[in-house]
């Protein structure tokens, strides 16, 4: 069972858990812990989801940390909207399982045949039966690089339907990340008749949407607010909340004293720097779930010494996880060992070579010495600062800056922080020239289906066969061929042998120098339950059973 960190709760209910807070500040030593460091949370202990509710609600209100979304086109876009309005092929359950969801099955049914067959009597808002071509239709969206699941995608050959509930998709090879990707916004089902009326505006608040969810779009007041309705006629039963506002909120003061004080029901993606204030008197209680999120930082070009390994590890050697994991996440994270976090293969049929294989690599350690005994091996020009770019107005990411500054200056480097404008920021991700004169680029990002290949395919591969982050020119023809050689096996552990000969070489060049994994954190009002909490928020129909207690 899960975890809920409810203090309010814990003055009556002695039986739950409890987790104490207590301060933590950035300026924490870098060794060890403290009598102030906040207490750690068990994750054998963290929540998925929580009981179903019984009770309906007219309205709730929800905060969009991420802020408006462009579109909710689910090519184009992941944001925790999506999922309760367009239901995919198949579903990530709350502890990162697959199950079927629109499609009935969806199977390999040879090497490079997909068979898909469309659950009966599913049908759109509109009322208009959920049929194959409209699935024919969806996944070819996804076969252009203007979409996000574009290298799920990428071997296909052909889609075709074979009847009305059938769906055919032809590969030019094996490809063991397409059925994951169907548990996604890659296996979201739109309307073909809507999508041909309404064209570029598909998604956008003046084109709308036309899917098969739970909820239905409402209304979209570009810089307000996004409200959705309860769709009485879906497949998986009613949902119990009728209406839901989504709000905009990014500053993370005003989200706590929403939150806190009851002007907002709910919001996923807290901060964990308000841990302090979730926890104290309020409307509602701070629940921490399982997550792939993770923080890290990585090389931005292949002409700095950043895309020397050895500086990459030397400030690994320099960086205490632990005291991060206190500083910057209030001790609502945890260790990870390498970019890939294990809740992905939580649910595959090969975690246990996964986790035995991440079970064997070493864990983070300092080591000034041998940091310095690198960064003089590699002959790099100390004097010359290191430049950092990270988001400004990010809690979170100034420390993270403020932490590997100072780890830095221990080992002889200089670290020059770049603070950028959200928007700046999210540009460097997809324009080379914005990322002239940075080094390093500090990140934090999420997985949002099962799956080992997706971080390894952006960071190590090369470009042109999908490695588009990998920014510092990474080449290890034995990483190149075992990652292929994952992806392109017929059966699980192949599969799973061929990714973990890959880990062996990539964890220790440290492609992204990773520092923490990050719990998914949620604030609910204390009258409501029934929502998932973990990572699958953004790929599952999360509010499907919300309402009160």
């Amino acid at each position: 069972m899960t975890r809920t960190t409810r203090r309010r709760r814990l003055t009556v209910a002695a039986a739950l858990a409890t987790v104490t807070v207590l301060a933590a500040t950035a300026c924490a030593p870098r060794t060890g812990t403290t009598d102030s460091s906040p207490e750690k949370i068990d994750a054998a202990t963290l929540v998925t989801s929580l009981p179903a509710a019984t009770t309906a609600v007219d309205e709730v209100t929800w905060a969009v940390v991420e802020g408006e979304p462009q579109t909710l086109d689910p090519s184009s876009s992941a944001n925790i909207i999506i999922p309760n309005l367009c239901d995919s092929l198949l579903t990530v359950e709350p502890d990162f399982t697959l199950e079927s969801g629109i499609a009935e099955t969806a199977e390999w049914i040879d090497p490079v045949t997909f068979e898909i067959t469309v659950r009966d009597g599913v049908a759109f808002w509109d009322g208009t039966p959920l049929t194959a071509a409209d699935v024919a239709y969806s996944l070819e969206r996804n076969r252009t690089p203007a979409s996000q699941w574009y290298a799920a995608f990428a071997l296909i050959s052909s889609i075709e339907t074979s009847g009305d509930d059938t769906v055919l998709v032809h590969f030019t090879a094996p490809d063991t990340t397409f059925r994951d990707a169907l548990g996604g916004g890659g296996g979201a089902v739109m309307s073909k008749a809507f999508g041909d009326t309404v064209g570029q505006d598909l998604g956008t608040s003046g084109g709308g949407l036309m899917c098969a969810g739970p909820y239905r779009l409402d209304e979209w007041k570009p810089g307000t607010e996004i409200s959705v309705t309860a769709n009485p006629d879906y497949w998986n039963g009613a949902p119990l909340t009728e209406r839901i506002r989504f709000v905009f909120v990014t500053d993370g003061a005003t989200l706590t004293s929403a939150l806190t004080a009851g002007e907002i029901d709910g919001a996923f993606t807290v901060p964990p720097g308000s841990r302090q204030s979730f926890e104290a008197e309020g409307e509602g209680r701070l629940i921490a779930g399982p997550s792939t999120a993770s923080y890290s930082f990585g090389p931005a070009s292949a002409d700095s010494a950043a895309a020397d390994p050895r500086v990459r590890q030397a400030l690994s050697l320099a960086i205490d996880r632990s005291t991060y994991i206190d500083t910057v996440l209030q001790g609502l994270g945890e260790v990870q060992k390498t970019i890939v976090p294990p809740f992905v293969w939580s649910g595959m049929e090969a975690k246990d070579i996964y986790q035995d294989a991440y079970d064997a690599l070493p864990a983070p350690e300092v080591d000034l010495d041998a940091a310095k005994k690198l960064i003089a091996e590699s002959g790099i020009d100390t004097s010359v600062p290191l430049v950092l770019a990270v988001p400004a107005g990010a809690k979170e990411f100034s420390q993270t800056a403020s932490i590997v500054q100072s780890a830095a200056k221990d080992i002889g480097l200089t670290i020059s922080i770049d603070e950028r404008q959200p928007a700046d920021f999210g540009a460097l991700f997809y324009t080379p020239e914005l990322r002239e004169g940075i080094d390093f680029v500090a990140t934090t990002g999420y997985l949002e289906v099962p799956g080992v290949l997706g971080y390894p395919q952006l960071f190590m591969l090369p470009a042109e066969i999908g490695g588009i982050f990998n920014w510092s020119g990474y080449a290890n023809d034995e990483v190149t061929a075992d990652l292929q050689a994952a992806r392109t096996a017929t059966d699980a552990t192949t599969a799973a042998d061929a990714f973990v000969s890959a880990q062996e070489i990539f964890a220790a060049d440290q492609l992204q120098v990773t520092l923490a994994g990050a719990y998914q954190l949620t604030y609910l009002s204390d009258d409501l339950t029934g929502i998932t909490t973990s990572v699958a928020i953004y790929s599952s129909p999360w509010a499907l059973h919300l309402g009160g207690e």
